[in-house]
């Protein structure tokens, strides 16, 4: 399973609004609540957060193994 807890994080770490980077990125509401319960979102929406927030996909999400 994929989750997207570090992105949580570093949105908080570097006080990063949710709604300002939706404006920076031009992702949708929709897509943000799907990182928000770990759904699966794009490639294309992982990048244009990296170019935004100058990280790598590492510090937005993990892989979580299934007990």
């Amino acid at each position: 399973m994929i989750s997207y807890k570090p992105f949580q994080k570093l949105l908080i770490d570097r006080e990063i609004k949710k709604q300002d980077l939706l404006k920076v990125t031009g992702i949708s509401s929709a897509t943000m609540a799907k990182l928000n319960t770990n759904e699966y979102v794009s490639l294309e929406v992982i990048d244009k957060l990296c170019t935004a927030l100058e990280c790598q996909p590492g510090d937005l999400l993990e892989h979580l193994t299934d007990q």
